[in-house]
């Protein structure tokens, strides 16, 4: 069904780095939840208000709040379509988290609500009707929404969309849950027992922790998170491909929502390399990244010392002292300034975000360490942290 609407209504479907055909998917997918989820909503809670099962009608609320979920979604795939302007010149591709984020909110109120009725019932136990016609249709139910995970979840993979993907683990989710509700059905059945209400707060406890989970995925990306090591090995391969650049530093990827990234990194070059062609290359490895990456990309040019022995040999036996502190350690931007009187050893240091020691203590520790190789060097340490 996905496929004969996909091929209907988007054009050039199979071009999915393109963000008008990416936000089709998107809107097609959310058009696709809001019916079958108001759908399934409609007939839980006739179900659920006929036989008077408190775990039918919270399994029929969580199918409302998906539909909730999918209007979201889609509004937030429409809004990202919006052009770059003066007042967000990086474009608007953060609604699509902005909107999961409000998705995960509404999860949780609901949640919240069906566990404080599921807790009134197991006070007070109210009397639950069995009919073989509400389970067949929360087996149905079961089945459409095994579908629905199926299909967002190729989707998502197509077009590589956190949002698309977390509504197919959802929609996976309310398998279970709706398969948890007919189980309390058959029991209370063929037991007597009215287990219903506790089945209504399982099923609110599974919507809290959906609504948790949801929340972390879509606000880590707004915080700020490290790129894939796939990119971060995409980014090294395009530029250490240019052989005049000696290294890399300092790479940064701004996530400025999906399909929206920009790189910024350091590029160790020859200090006796010609300036301008130099300046060419970089150039070049820019508008590379731009074209195999869809990222646009800014380089800042370090000039190092690749002719001097000396330099280099001491630049060896300095990494070696901040390697033996801690092997997470590495150094760059690496300088010598002789003087009459001592030497300046100028480097950066880069420390991981967990490392035990202060910054004054790492310095003062790599500092007394290169002062044993040779009394008159004086290090200059710049502590940079890894954003990769």
């Amino acid at each position: 069904m996905i496929n004969i609407l996909a091929k209907i209504f988007i054009k050039n479907g199979d071009d999915v780095s393109s963000p008008s055909v990416r936000s089709a998917y998107g809107k097609l997918c959310g058009a696709l939840g809001i019916f079958f989820n108001l759908l399934l909503f409609a007939a839980k809670l006739t179900v659920g208000s006929v036989s008077g099962a408190i775990s039918v009608t919270s399994d029929a609320f969580n199918n409302l709040t998906d539909a909730a979920s999918s209007v979201i979604t889609l509004l937030g795939f429409r809004m990202s379509e919006q052009k770059a302007d003066k007042d967000h010149p990086f474009g608007h591709g953060r609604i699509e988290y902005i909107s999961g984020f409000l998705v995960s909110m509404l999860i949780l109120a609901v949640g919240a609500e069906l566990a404080k009725s599921s807790v009134k019932k197991i006070i007070a136990p109210e009397a639950v009707t069995f009919g073989w016609i509400s389970v067949a249709i929360l087996v149905l139910s079961v089945l459409v929404k095994a579908y629905m995970a199926h299909y967002n979840f190729a989707v998502g993979k197509k077009i590589d969309s956190a949002a698309v993907k977390a509504t197919a683990t959802d929609s996976l989710s309310d398998c279970v849950t709706t398969s948890a509700v007919i189980f309390g059905l058959l029991l209370m059945h063929f037991t007597s027992l009215n287990v219903d209400a506790y089945f209504g707060l399982a099923v609110s406890v599974f919507i809290l922790w959906s609504g948790f989970k949801s929340l972390k995925e879509t606000v880590d990306p707004l915080l700020g998170t490290p790129p894939s090591e796939e990119m971060i090995s995409k980014i090294y391969e395009i530029v250490l491909s240019h052989g005049e650049v000696e290294g890399i530093h300092d790479l940064i990827v701004h996530d400025y929502g999906p399909g929206r990234s920009m790189i910024s990194l350091h590029a160790e070059v020859s200090a006796s390399a010609d300036l301008l062609a130099t300046h060419d290359m970089i150039d070049n490895i820019e508008k590379e990244l731009r074209e195999r990456l869809g990222c646009d990309a800014v380089i800042h040019m370090d000039p190092i010392v690749t002719d001097d022995e000396g330099v280099l040999m001491l630049k060896e036996t300095v990494s070696g002292i901040v390697s033996d502190i801690d092997g997470r350690l590495s150094i760059h931007d690496f300088r010598v300034v002789t003087g009459p009187t001592h030497t300046n050893v100028i480097f950066d240091a880069v420390v991981p975000f967990d490392f035990s020691m202060s910054d004054r203590e790492l310095r003062e520790r790599i500092a007394d360490d290169v002062s044993k190789v040779n009394e008159t060097y004086f290090t200059v340490v710049n502590i940079d942290r890894a954003y990769v």
